[in-house]
């Protein structure tokens, strides 16, 4: 696997600027050391990490057209903000190009952006990776999300989305996808939910 790994390192190295594969880079082992906290499989989340991203060099004009073709739907949004199509963009070349048939792995590229209702841990896993990872400083309240991130994951996602409505609420709603809403409005209903669970039957041990 190991082998596999380089190989992957060297074909991303190739199609995308420095500082977006260092990016890449640090999610894949942010996925890991996850990956490692909550049991899962290591080399499933190397391989989401690393290529999350790997459709981000494709022009935004470009974008719109390719996902047509392909005929992946492209919602007003995305097409008012191309960037956004780069997830599930990312989805259609891991598989096409570097030959991932995983539909977890597939699934964790394509929502890493937005997340979803009900994601999967892998999922999670990636999405909060690209969030947190290293070399990320702009981002409000880093410290405590990263820390979350090692404890309470589904609380991790919830603030991380939290965050994003409330910055997309205040710079412009017409480039707020509503998945990122529905992610928001799932996990804050979720966490509630669980609240009333741990009155009732007292607190849940952690994970790591």
């Amino acid at each position: 696997m190991l082998e596999d790994y380089r190989k992957l390192k060297k074909k991303m190295k190739k199609t995308l600027p420095e500082l977006r594969y260092r990016h890449s880079v640090n999610v894949a082992n942010t996925s890991v050391a996850l990956a490692m906290c909550y049991g899962k499989n290591l080399d499933r989340a190397y391989i989401a990490g690393i290529l999350h991203d790997c459709a981000k060099a494709i022009p935004d004009e470009e974008r719109v057209q390719i996902c047509e073709k392909e005929g992946i739907e492209v919602t007003e949004v995305e097409r008012r903000n191309p960037a956004l199509l780069h997830a599930k963009m990312g989805a259609l070349m891991a598989q096409r190009d570097y030959g991932i048939k995983d539909t977890g792995i597939l699934n964790a590229i394509r929502y890493h952006t937005t997340g979803r209702p009900n994601m999967t841990m892998l999922e999670k896993i990636i999405f909060v990776s690209d969030y947190i990872e290293p070399l990320r400083d702009r981002a409000p309240r880093l410290r405590l999300l990263r820390m979350l991130a090692f404890q309470d994951i589904d609380r991790c996602v919830y603030e991380i989305t939290s965050d994003s409505v409330a910055f997309l609420e205040k710079r412009s709603k017409d480039s707020m996808d509503q998945m990122t809403v529905k992610t928001y409005r799932y996990y804050q209903r979720l966490l509630k939910e669980r609240e009333g669970s741990e009155e009732q039957n007292g607190p849940r041990e952690g994970n790591c």
